[in-house]
């Protein structure tokens, strides 16, 4: 039996994929896609209608463990997670190639993140005003 582990990671949301043989079924924090609204269930599939349209019938389990950060973070690392861990289990260049085409953030993480506050200031950007004229 072939298993592997691979992470996302968006914002501060952390999502780890174990993969490996099996018949199709994907589940998020051992919850089936039917638990998450309609745009989230989307958003989960894309890797796995991209894949499916490439490879053919899908063989494989994917069981991915997501912790912190909000909601939408947590839809999009888990998203990371599972588009890497079939590239790589199944180790297809038109796969990649496949993804990266339909969109550039389904195997590359984003790695914006909230800017710190600066000294004496009450946001990262807004200065303290001053009434000099």
């Amino acid at each position: 039996m072939n298993k592997m582990v691979v992470s996302g990671k968006r914002k501060t949301s952390i999502a780890k994929a174990t993969i490996s043989d099996g018949s199709g079924v994907v589940l998020i924090n051992k919850k089936p896609f039917s638990h998450f609204s309609e745009l989230q269930q989307l958003e989960l599939r894309e890797p796995l209608i991209i894949a499916e349209e490439v490879l053919g019938e899908l063989d494989f389990d994917i069981s991915v463990n997501v912790k912190s950060g909000g909601i939408a973070s947590r839809i999009e690392a888990a998203r990371l997670a599972i588009a890497r861990a079939i590239a790589k289990f199944k180790k297809s260049e038109n796969l990649k190639g496949a993804y990266l085409a339909y969109d550039r953030n389904i195997l590359i993480a984003d790695t914006r993140r909230k800017e710190a506050c600066k000294p004496d200031d009450s946001k990262a950007r807004a200065k303290r005003q001053s009434s000099k004229r």
